[in-house]
């Protein structure tokens, strides 16, 4: 029996509408998109366009703001490294958060390395930073503030409207990780004052490997120094044949979380506080809510248990497919740097799940996976020495 799948910040099933789509990308219409002699190279390319417009539609921008990429890690490179070597001889500095995703994180100490400047945020005790603390880091040699949308672990939204109009007073970029929010929340790059946003298909039951990198056009137009050289293809920011089937993929995914926003923000919303009411009914006091009770992506419950030895927790659930809090290492087990930057007490985080509810879950296997948890976690309570 399979386990119930409650992992979807870690990645998405593919949409059976999604995968349809795709599949005569692989055999009949297999052309390579920059082919522009014959029927086969048209077609490929049309669906391209026809699916950029869809990603860009998905987050209120124009066909021609998208750049197709790999996914969000090399699109949060390109965004950021591309930053700091077009604009590099006009600033230094960039500042972020500390529960960044780890492939942004990484970016800017690479770029520490080459000599750039770096500001770390700290967030309070919901995930969220201080609108005071980000005013007060800019510098005159700021280029780029990079936050993200949504949080991969414990799911709090960052408050993007009033960071966009801080950056946007300031005259510096504004670049957004969005992987975990776009499909799921209803995005406008100009309202948010947005000019670079990364993405990726396999969060929205999309394929894996490939995603697209939103860069601001209009207005102030934001430029970039490429990453790959190579043949040209996306206005030369990122050369290399596309991959036409995953792109197709990925504007099909794009289309059906717009039409399915309506109904199923609220379906899988519904069920997330099912699943929260079921275990604070069933354990109480011992469990412990991460992140910001409100400002959080619907399908996102990050939870901690009091009184537990943590090693144990998702080990013991093999009926369900869910994540832990904490990073085994081989020889140690640290807790989530996001938790750590929170101030969650280190045996809080040892015993986390994070649970992302999606698109195919049903209201039985919540009440299931609230009975395994139960379970499981009563069980560790008693072994426990820690009382």
């Amino acid at each position: 029996m399979q386990p119930i799948y409650l992992d979807h910040h870690a990645t998405t099933p593919l949409d059976p509408r999604v995968l349809e789509a795709m599949l005569p990308y692989f055999k009949e219409r297999f052309g390579n998109s920059a082919s522009k002699t014959h029927r086969y190279g048209w077609e490929a390319h049309e669906a391209v366009e026809r699916s950029r417009a869809r990603v860009a539609r998905c987050i209120g921008a124009r066909p021609e703001e998208i750049l197709f990429t790999s996914g969000a890690t090399e699109s949060n490179n390109l965004a950021l490294k591309g930053i700091a070597d077009f604009y590099g001889k006009k600033g230094n500095h960039f500042v972020t958060g500390a529960t960044e995703h780890k492939c942004v994180l990484a970016a800017l100490k690479a770029l520490e390395r080459q000599g750039f400047e770096v500001t770390v945020l700290e967030v309070d005790g919901q995930g969220q930073i201080d609108l005071g603390d980000l005013r007060r880091s800019i510098r005159e040699t700021t280029l780029a503030v990079s936050i993200m949308l949504a949080n991969n672990e414990i799911g709090t939204l960052q408050p993007m409207a009033e960071i966009g109009a801080i950056c946007r007073q300031a005259g510096i970029l504004l670049h957004c990780d969005a992987a975990q929010g776009v499909g799921k929340l209803p995005i406008r790059v100009d309202d948010l004052a947005i000019d670079l946003l990364s993405m990726s298909a396999h969060k929205l039951y999309g394929p894996k490997g490939v995603g697209a990198l939103y860069v601001r056009r209009r207005g102030r137009r934001v430029r970039l120094t490429p990453l790959l050289d190579g043949g040209g293809q996306e206005r030369g920011m990122r050369s290399g044949t596309l991959n036409v089937p995953g792109i197709v993929g990925f504007g099909e995914a794009c289309k059906l979380s717009i039409d399915l926003l309506p109904t199923e923000a609220p379906r899988i919303r519904d069920l997330r506080d099912r699943l929260q009411a079921g275990l604070m009914e069933n354990l109480g006091e011992l469990v412990r809510i991460n992140g910001h009770p409100t400002e959080r992506l619907d399908g996102n419950l990050h939870v901690s248990f009091r009184g537990i030895a943590g090693e144990s927790l998702v080990t013991g659930l093999p009926g369900l497919a869910v994540s832990s809090g904490a990073a085994c290492g081989s020889a140690t087990l640290e807790p989530s740097y996001v938790l750590r930057a929170m101030g969650v007490p280190p045996e809080l985080a040892h015993s986390s799940l994070r649970f992302g509810i999606g698109r195919f879950n049903t209201a039985e296997e919540i009440d299931t996976a609230v009975e395994m948890v139960t379970r499981r976690v009563r069980q560790l309570r008693e072994e426990s020495p820690l009382g």
